[in-house]
């Protein structure tokens, strides 16, 4: 119900029972739909949610939600494709700047299903809440079910800016911005929906970079501390100007509270390698609550929740060799949107990074699966050597342009290679624009992959017509959800069960 599937954003479904290893070979394209949705600047659909087994006038429904980037919004019957309700959020005034595939100037976040707020001093109110943040920077909360208003628009960022996926933890909705889209500066937003205040608390992460834009946002520890990752910019934590590190923020009023700068930070702002092109994820190992982190350096951090860097924020419990990125490209290569993690019956913790580039030569995988020109999901066992805790990287996915961050579920990963170009400069060094990058473009395929070997257990091959930009799959209720850039929402499940 939020993206990664839970506040720490560990992409792990704990709850998902229908795709096993023994099932997912099964899988088959049950439905597409196309959804009234215009794509803006390689822009369209957000990441799906997944609402499995809701009561409902019309019976017991999965319901699967995207948001579209020309502020829509979709909610449809997982059995059949068929929309359940959609709107058009309202959005007031103008972008002061036109469109690029940086800055869309629309609805880019993924929205988030929670509790009903409470209505002036009220209870919150029945059932659950969709809560969507339009492009003029108002925050919509919608019934799920009936899609009714429950509280009106509320001011929450400021408008047009670059928005990333919300989150929401114990009454408190949080969401990041970067890019300096529209003029806005990059940083944290947090709302308190516990009142009828609504009050609103920002960090501001640099005044010019620093950008948030890990695809699922924020993750939280089991505390309520806000982690986060940014982008190039201006280094002073005396000034809170906090470019290329990972930072802690308190819950709710997001006060600096730690944060990790790696040493050669320098180095890595000069050469473009932000941090900020991946989003934390938050898991527990042995003792320690961890924070995974990296950037497009190619290098993976796990740092310790309760002191990112030690006592000079520059130490952190590991710091792995060069995993990818050998020739140091900023635009594509390096690690991008997202880590993913779960813990198998034997009590292994694996993490799953999304790699965008092949391996080093000096990273050896005990299980490759072929030449990664492209990309591929990268997969480690976290370990303890020397009471510290330690990345092995165990297998390496086949071929992907280029992986998304993947969901697992009883053992298996679903992952997706998008099909979308990374290429953003052309031969003579011009930027390229929207209209370039989408010629350059393939089109996406859906992997189901033996979580511990890295097996291809079922691929989607040509069944997707359309690329997918900077999105990601959902699972839930026995399917795979996947949405791409032309507007078409894809469900590969196992079919009906027949009587």
């Amino acid at each position: 119900m939020t993206f990664g599937g839970d506040a720490q954003r560990s992409g792990w479904n704990k709850t998902e029972t229908d795709l096993t290893l023994d099932t997912v070979k099964h899988l088959k394209l049950e439905w597409s739909v196309k959804l009234d949705s215009e794509p803006k600047a390689l822009s369209n659909l957000t990441a799906p949610l997944v609402r499995a087994s809701v009561a409902t006038p019309k019976g017991v429904k999965d319901l699967v939600i995207v948001a579209g980037v020309s502020n829509k919004v979709f909610v449809i019957d997982g059995d059949t494709g068929n929309l359940f309700w959609e709107k058009t959020l309202s959005a007031e005034g103008t972008p002061a700047r036109r469109e690029s595939w940086l800055c869309p100037n629309g609805l880019t976040a993924t929205p988030v299903i929670g509790p009903v707020p409470r209505i002036g001093g009220a209870a919150p109110g029945f059932g659950q809440a969709l809560y969507v943040l339009a492009s003029d920077g108002k925050l919509h909360a919608f019934n799920l079910v009936s899609g009714e208003d429950v509280v009106p628009p509320t001011a929450f960022i400021p408008a047009f800016s670059k928005m990333w996926s919300m989150n929401l933890v114990d009454g408190v909705l949080y969401a990041t911005t970067s890019q300096n889209c529209n003029g806005v500066k990059s940083g944290v937003y947090a709302m308190d929906l516990s009142n009828a205040a609504r009050k609103v608390s920002y960090f501001e992460a640099g005044t010019n970079g620093a950008g948030i834009w890990g695809r699922g946002g924020a993750a939280t520890t089991s505390d309520g501390r806000v982690i986060v990752e940014t982008g190039d910019g201006a280094f002073d934590p005396g000034k809170n100007q906090m470019a290329d590190s990972v930072m802690s923020l308190s819950a709710q009023d997001l006060k600096l509270a730690d944060y990790f700068t790696p040493r050669n930070r320098t180095w890595m702002t000069k050469k473009d390698l932000d941090m900020g092109s991946i989003g934390p994820t938050i898991f527990n190992f042995k003792n320690w609550e961890l924070a995974a982190a990296s950037g497009k350096e190619g290098v993976i951090f796990l740092l310790d929740t309760k002191s990112l860097g030690g006592a000079d924020h520059r130490l952190p419990l590991y710091r792995s060799p060069l995993f990818t990125n050998e020739e140091v490209n900023f635009a594509g290569k390096g690690f991008w949107g997202a880590f993913s993690t779960w813990e198998d019956v034997a009590g292994t913790r694996w993490l799953y990074a999304p790699a965008w580039g092949p391996p080093t030569p000096t990273t050896k995988f005990g299980m490759p699966h072929g030449e990664t020109p492209d990309g591929s999901v990268m997969a480690f066992k976290v370990e303890e050597q020397a009471g510290k805790p330690v990345l092995t990287p165990a297998w390496n996915s086949l071929n992907m342009s280029v992986p998304t961050p993947v969901i697992i579920a009883n053992g298996v990963v679903f992952a997706l290679s998008d099909g979308d170009s990374p290429v953003q400069f052309g031969p003579n060094g011009n930027l390229l624009n929207a209209e370039d990058r989408k010629a350059k473009a393939g089109h996406a395929i859906v992997y189901a992959l033996d979580a511990s070997t890295g097996d291809v257990l079922f691929s989607s091959a040509d069944t997707i017509r359309g690329f997918s930009h900077f999105s990601a799959p959902a699972v839930g209720g026995g399917r795979i959800y996947v949405g791409t850039e032309d507007g078409m929402l894809y469900a590969f499940g196992l079919g009906i069960p027949q009587p």
